[in-house]
C-alpha cells in the first residue's frame, strides 16, 4: 500500500530501533530513512548501520549524514570518517546516503566541499542525495542555495534531491521548475518532507522554531488551515512526481492509519 513513500525513524537506543523496525515489517514498510541528529550520530550511527545490515537487510535505507554532527578534530579526519562511512554503508545492498551540511556549516567542510573532494576519488561507487531548501531566498535572505545546488549537481554524483519542509507552495513550485530545467539531463529522484498536522506539532514549533524552516502564521494559528495546506502539498507532490518522506511519528497503528487516510483523501496511491 505504501509504495514508494518513505518513513523517517526516530529512536534513542537500539531497543527503540528494534521495536520500530518490527513495526515497519508488520506493516509492510520497507523504505526508511535514518536521520543524523540528536543522539543518532558518530558511534551510535555506525552501530545503527551494523544492526540494520545484520538483522534487517531487506529494508531500503537512506542514511542521513550531517557533516556538522559528524565533524571530528579536523577536515582531514572528518573526510576520512565520511569515506569510511560510505564503505560501511555498502554492507546494506539497498541504501543511499543523504549528505547534508548541517544546521551550522563548517568552513571548507560543507556538502559542496565534500562533493568536490569525492569527485577526485577513484573507484568509489556511491549513491548520494542532497538537501535543498526552496525558502531561503524569500524568507531568510540567503541567495546562495541555487548556486550551491548547481555546483553539487555538476559533480555527477547526485542521485536524488530532498526538499526541506515549508508552507509556501508557490515558492516550492518555482524552485521545482528551476531544478527540472537545470537538471533535465540528469536522472534525479525527488523527495519532499511531509508532516501530518497536529496540535502537538504546532505547539512544539511555536515553542522552538526550527532553523530556516518556514511555516506560515496561517498554518500555525489554526489546525484546519494546516490540514488544508497539507492536502494541497500532497497534491503538489503527486503532480510533480515527488515522493513524500513522512517525518511525523507513525509508530502506532493509529498514527500510521492517520498518515494513510490523509494520503488516500488525495488519491495519492493511484500515482503508482
Amino acid at each position: 500500500m505504501n509504495n514508494n513513500i518513505r518513513f523517517e525513524l526516530s529512536f534513542k537506543n537500539i531497543s527503540q530501533l528494534e521495536n520500530k523496525l518490527k513495526f515497519c515489517n508488520l506493516n509492510n514498510i520497507k523504505n526508511i530513512n535514518i536521520p543524523c541528529k540528536g543522539v543518532i550520530k558518530k558511534d551510535f550511527l555506525n552501530s545503527t548501520i551494523k544492526y540494520i545490515s545484520k538483522n534487517y537487510n531487506e529494508f531500503n535505507v537512506t542514511y542521513h549524514y550531517s557533516l556538522y554532527h559528524q565533524y571530528s578534530k579536523n577536515i582531514e579526519k572528518s573526510y576520512q570518517d565520511f569515506l569510511d562511512f560510505v564503505k560501511q554503508s555498502h554492507i546494506n545492498t539497498n541504501y543511499e546516503i543523504l549528505l547534508v551540511s548541517g544546521s551550522n556549516k563548517k568552513k571548507n567542510f560543507d556538502s559542496v566541499d565534500v562533493l568536490a573532494y569525492l569527485k577526485k576519488e577513484r573507484n568509489l561507487k556511491v549513491k548520494l542525495g542532497i538537501a535543498y531548501n526552496p525558502y531561503l531566498k524569500k524568507y531568510y535572505n540567503i541567495y546562495s542555495e541555487r548556486e550551491r545546488l548547481e555546483r553539487k549537481i555538476s559533480t555527477g554524483l547526485i542521485n536524488s534531491i530532498w526538499f526541506q519542509y515549508g508552507t509556501d507552495i508557490k515558492v516550492l513550485q518555482n524552485e521545482v521548475t528551476y531544478i527540472k530545467n537545470i537538471a533535465k539531463d540528469e536522472k534525479l529522484n525527488l523527495f519532499g518532507s511531509l508532516f501530518i498536522p497536529s496540535k502537538q506539532f504546532i505547539s512544539r514549533f511555536r515553542f522552538r522554531p526550527w532553523k530556516e524552516v518556514y511555516i506560515s502564521e496561517k498554518c500555525l494559528c489554526a489546525l484546519d488551515n494546516f490540514f488544508e495546506f497539507t492536502s494541497d502539498l500532497v497534491s503538489f507532490y503527486k503532480n510533480n512526481n515527488i515522493i513524500p518522506l513522512i517525518e511525523s511519528d507513525f509508530s502506532t497503528s493509529e498514527k500510521l492509519d492517520s498518515v494513510y487516510s490523509f494520503l488516500k483523501k488525495k488519491d495519492y496511491f493511484s500515482q503508482y
